[in-house]
């Protein structure tokens, strides 16, 4: 019990590793406890190491497919630990590998970009970047991911297997992970292990669940064209704006009206922007959102029912839709 108590207050890093080490089998038998203890440790001892990293990473955010300084970091740090890794994938990608060379095969995960937001937070080391910041946790992912590699690196010689450490780019919105996998990141990887950082857990403890955890997500960017002219005389216009509200409307009817109550999908228009002034109909409205489902499938059904909603509002308001819809 008292290993078990450890175990839910130590970092997330070490239960990364942990899961990883029950998965691989070490000189023909399982770890036991005593072993996850020394781990564990060790994780621990590397506090001051893995704080640094993920300061200099969050201090310095890059977007998607432009996380050369952090790729960078990340082989320099492989190279000190003398680990042999690939690079480069997916431009900025990379993948390092410890253990046998032979099956089984595993693999790590954690990706490295940064969102276009302002960091407003006051503290020590805040983005130094404007415009740019680590508002969903992928500074973290990436230090855990090279602590694993460094705890796994020290025990390399009890792996009786292959472990493939994966530093993905690109995963807000760049589709990063099927970048990787095309150019063949994953190697011979029977299975994969990621996680992602959640503040409305405690600190050092890790959820699972049967079955998905996070939903699969799709971006879409409509325009609505139609024909400007005076506020004053909105009959010799086509309004867009009209049919923009109609078809925003619409959206939000499709999953209470469409979606089985048990398959969990979410859409969220999250912009609109139309006009610059209050007597002049504009030509035109663009507006844009996510779409999110926990299969494949739903998202993909989704995706068909959210084009049909916009082109079909737009035509009714004589109106003209684009509409992208990105993965």
């Amino acid at each position: 019990m008292e290993f078990y108590q450890k175990l839910a207050t130590c970092s997330h890093l070490s239960l990364l590793c942990f899961i990883l080490l029950h998965s691989i089998q070490v000189q023909g038998s399982y770890f036991d406890q005593e072993y996850g203890k020394q781990v564990l440790s060790s994780a621990i001892q590397d506090k001051d190491w893995l704080v640094s990293i993920r300061r200099i990473i969050h201090e310095y955010p890059e977007l998607r497919f432009q996380e050369y300084n952090t790729s960078a970091l990340i082989r320099t740090e492989l190279d000190k630990l003398g680990i042999y890794y690939e690079y480069p994938f997916a431009k900025t990608g990379l993948v390092a590998q410890i253990g046998s060379g032979s099956p089984p095969v595993v693999a790590l995960r954690a990706d490295m970009d940064a969102l276009p937001l302002q960091e407003l937070v006051e503290w020590e080391h805040k983005s130094k970047v404007a415009g740019k910041m680590h508002g969903c946790g992928h500074d973290a992912h990436t230090t855990m991911l090279l602590g694993a590699a460094k705890l796994l690196n020290e025990r390399k010689d009890k792996l009786n297997g292959t472990v493939r450490l994966v530093f993905q780019p690109a995963e807000e919105g760049g589709a990063g992970a099927y970048h990787m996998i095309k150019e063949g990141a994953l190697g011979d990887a029977e299975a994969i292990f990621g996680m992602h950082v959640d503040f409305k857990r405690p600190t050092g403890s890790i959820g699972t669940s049967p079955g998905p955890i996070l939903a699969a997500v799709s971006f879409f960017e409509a325009k609505i064209e139609g024909k400007g002219g005076h506020a004053a005389e909105p009959h010799a216009t086509v309004d867009p704006i009209l049919a923009a509200s109609f078809a925003i409307v619409a959206l939000q009817q499709l999953i209470s009206r469409e979606v089985d109550p048990v398959h969990s999908q979410v859409l969220s228009v999250t912009y609109v922007r139309g006009g610059s002034a209050s007597n002049v109909i504009p030509p035109y409205v663009e507006f844009g959102g996510t779409l999110r489902s926990l299969t494949t499938e739903g998202l993909l059904q989704l995706q068909k029912r959210v084009k049909e909603v916009i082109e079909g509002q737009a035509a009714v308001h004589r109106c003209k839709a684009y509409i992208d819809m990105k993965e």
